[in-house]
């Protein structure tokens, strides 16, 4: 099979989706472009901040897109191409881009609120505190997990770590000249990325932040800190836009080198519902769909959405754009991912060593040096997990204060944001001793399982609003019976092992999940009763 025709199918299939399908979703949940976002009503110069919808486009993608939808799709492939690129099509279009674009939409709706407040309104206060424990213990396992992987990369690669520390100086002037100076954006912008790319530049020449894993940890550790607590103009929301454009650089590079290349798929279109592996017997159903991840569907997605993006939004017509068109264009990320993995017969290594090898060949074809490619590339990967990486800590920070937030909007010394950020990192800080390998697969269920419950988050407010919901209600089914079965399994392989710690954290995420499953059906069960007995009286 050619490489370009599924590129150019996949592509012609996102650009119809958006058209069509994001079009419908927009008409059938009733946007807006009238009503003001939480973004002007409650503006605070911190949180609530207007933002360009192109702007927002880069933060929002450079947060939801991480190392996700490259490393998902190339260990996805042991099934085979083809399984995995139908769940990018499908999975993008029909149950990723529907959760990203209606947990934007209705954090808007509930004043830029978490999917936990939107749960707590539609379902009630139960509903919320144990929406909120699971998101908090994902997001814990996200920055542990991405501390972990990002601390490894630049350990590996000090250009990285040299390039990234040069990356948050260029990032702050960019929003204060924005933010505080009225600066041309599109002037800024192209100065920022010009200094994006000479941070590149410097660190590949002048790698002196040469420090092993450990104190990367704790380097880490420390920024994540600020980034969680400073104003969201000033670091976070600028650095995740401009590290946007080294993600969109790459993604011409690696298009272009297949348009001109055209490869041919080695690896098997399917490999069989079952693939014997050096860890065990993998079954497609459910680890396949669990692995893909990022480039499907991701709950971390509903928590950016609902935690940062949607306090950023300037106008209600740009969620589409936002929310479910980010999503599409991962799911273009994931293609290519599984390109510079299927055009060769047996890939080796880690993940991010086989797309940097992969998308490296391809950018040869036009003249671009095969070791500065994998060496760029290899930046661009370190540089998106760090993005993810931060960006976490600020929605564990959220979530946390948050789950302490009283119904008069007060908050106990639990919910100020520096010790809600400092508990957030310690808790992850304490998993960091398992390292990246046993920590990730329990991230990936937890993360898909989170997408489950935002999904039923969202069909339990249509279900309030008098909405259809099946545009949420299938996909939501679907996902709960691939989690909760990918979690029995890891909780088996887990007591195998002998990671008791990892099985009880798995088997609470796990209880969590089905106890809200309940909490959620009797609200609604109820909800019914009661709108029937109401309108019999009526009647």
């Amino acid at each position: 099979m050619n490489s370009l025709f599924l590129l150019i199918l996949g592509t012609v299939l996102f650009v119809l989706a958006y058209a069509g399908y994001g079009a419908y979703l927009a008409k059938k949940w009733g946007i807006d472009p009238a009503r003001k976002t939480p973004a002007h009503e409650m503006y605070d110069g911190m949180d609530y901040v207007p933002t360009n919808r192109y702007v927002l486009l880069g933060h929002h993608f450079a947060s939801i897109a991480g190392a996700g939808p490259i490393a998902g799709p190339i260990q996805a492939a042991i099934f085979g191409w083809l399984p995995v690129y139908l769940w990018i099509i499908i999975g993008s279009i029909f149950v990723g881009g529907v959760h990203d674009f209606g947990s934007l939409l209705a954090s808007i709706r509930h004043k830029g609120k978490s999917i936990g407040e939107i749960i707590e309104v539609n379902i009630g206060q139960a509903g919320k505190k144990l929406f909120n424990i699971f998101a908090w213990l994902t997001m814990v396992l996200v920055v542990a997990a991405f501390t972990s992987i990002t601390a490894d990369a630049f350990a590996t690669t000090p250009a990285a770590g040299t390039a990234s520390f040069w990356f948050i100086f260029v990032s702050i002037l960019f929003g204060y000249f924005v933010y505080r100076r009225n600066a041309n954006l599109m002037i800024s912008t192209i100065v920022g990325v010009l200094l994006i790319f000479l941070s590149i530049f410097i660190g590949y020449k002048y790698p002196f932040m040469n420090f092993s894993s450990t104190i990367w940890q704790y380097l880490l550790i420390i920024y994540i800190f600020f980034a969680s607590v400073l104003p969201v103009w000033f670091l976070l929301q600028p650095r995740d836009y401009l590290n946007s454009f080294l993600l969109y650089t790459m993604l011409l590079g690696g298009t272009l080198g297949i348009i001109l290349m055209r490869p041919t798929l080695q690896l098997e279109a399917f490999k069989g519902f079952t693939v014997v592996t050096k860890s065990g017997t993998q079954y497609l159903f459910p680890i396949l769909f669990v692995t893909v991840a990022c480039g499907a569907i991701s709950g971390f997605h509903s928590l950016v959405g609902s935690g940062t993006s949607s306090k950023q939004i300037s106008n209600e017509k740009d969620a589409r754009f936002v929310g479910y068109g980010a999503m599409l264009i991962e799911g273009f990320l994931a293609m290519v991912a599984l390109i510079s993995v299927a055009y060769v017969p047996k890939a080796e290594g880690a993940p991010a060593v086989i797309f940097a090898n992969g998308v490296a060949e391809f950018m040869s074809s036009f003249g671009v040096p095969k070791e500065f490619g994998k060496v760029f590339i290899t930046l661009a990967f370190s540089a998106f997990a760090l993005t993810s990486l931060d960006t976490a800590t600020r929605l564990g920070r959220y979530i946390f204060q948050e789950y302490f937030e009283e119904r008069s909007g007060r908050k106990n010394w639990l919910g100020n944001k520096y010790v809600a950020t400092l508990i957030t990192i310690i808790a992850a800080y304490l998993l960091l001793a398992y390292g990246y390998q046993k920590i990730w697969p329990i991230f990936g269920s937890a993360n898909q399982l989170l997408s489950a419950l935002a999904l039923l988050a969202l069909t339990a407010w249509f279900i309030r609003m008098g909405k259809n919901i099946l545009m949420t209600f299938v996909p939501m089914i679907w996902m709960f019976a691939v989690t909760l079965s990918a979690t029995l399994l890891l909780m088996k392989n887990y007591f195998k092992a002998g990671n008791y710690v990892l099985v009880i954290l798995a088997a609470a995420l796990f209880v969590l999940a089905i106890i809200l499953i309940f909490v959620t059906h009797n609200t609604i069960k109820l909800s019914g009763k009661s709108n029937k007995s109401s309108c019999e009286k009526t009647g």
